[in-house]
């Protein structure tokens, strides 16, 4: 997506993905980071809200009217516990509209990218960060849910398999910065996807949302051999990729690294 500061244009570019991947067989589809929202950055976040706000609605009645599991890849969360600040938080709604999982981003993104041409980004900001990693049991297997800077912490997912034995899915819904995006994101996506054993799936941000915040793009699926099964061109759309199950349990049982850990 190419989302901006208008949500009601954002949800229905959303919904327009969600029925287009539905209509193509999807049975599983994933949304990006703030998709409903992306601000200028240092900007408040005029979109935050409740869990039974509009923008979870939204994914729940997308879930529900196309009959598929929806990861509404993130969204501003206001909560007493946040202190003043929201939580950047992921839900994922069953076929029925039922919120099955609720994530909130640990690792936030404060960082300096002036030295390769980008801006200073200080997500704490405004966000507080998630104490807990989840695991979303589904039928097609456990969901792990991750957002964004999160996907440089290899630990966080190792513990999601502690979490699960049946962990088959990582979900990495993004808003890359261009900076690091063309250099680090494919990498870290396949590398998550091997030493994991998963099939990660990464909805992704692209282009220009407002005159200072741009993202990378580029969303992926990977398998869990580390092979881009699909990729996004640089445009807004729906991508999809068939993820064959028994094909990771091959994968899992001849080679078995997860099993020869030594801590």
């Amino acid at each position: 997506m190419q989302s901006g500061d208008d949500v009601a244009a954002n949800l229905k570019a959303a919904q327009e993905l969600v029925a287009e991947a539905a209509a193509r067989g999807a049975v599983f589809a994933a949304l990006p980071e703030m998709f409903a929202q992306m601000r200028r950055e240092g900007e408040p976040h005029s979109a935050k809200q409740a869990l039974d706000g509009e923008i979870p609605r939204a994914v729940q009645d997308m879930a529900r009217s196309n009959g598929l599991w929806l990861l509404g890849g993130s969204f501003a969360e206001s909560a007493p516990a946040a202190k003043g600040r929201a939580y950047n938080t992921s839900v994922l709604a069953d076929p029925r509209g039922e919120i099955r999982a609720v994530y909130r981003k640990m690792h936030l993104f404060d960082v300096d990218l002036q030295a390769r041409g980008g801006g200073v980004f200080r997500e704490s900001d405004t966000i507080a960060p998630g104490e807990s990693p989840v695991v979303a049991q589904t039928p097609f297997g456990g969901v792990g849910l991750s957002i964004c800077y999160d996907l440089r912490f290899p630990e966080l997912y190792r513990r999601m398999g502690e979490l699960s034995t049946a962990l088959r899915f990582l979900a990495v819904p993004s808003a890359f910065a261009p900076q690091t995006g063309r250099d680090h994101w494919e990498v870290l996506l396949r590398a998550r996807a091997i030493e994991n054993q998963c099939f990660v799936v990464a909805p992704a941000q692209w282009g220009r949302h407002t005159p200072k915040r741009a993202s990378h793009g580029r969303a992926a699926i990977v398998d869990p051999w580390g092979t881009l099964l699909a990729m996004a061109p640089d445009q807004p759309c729906a991508v999809l990729a068939d993820c064959d199950l028994a094909q990771q349990d091959r994968i899992r049982a001849a080679f078995p690294v997860l099993q020869h850990r030594r801590l």
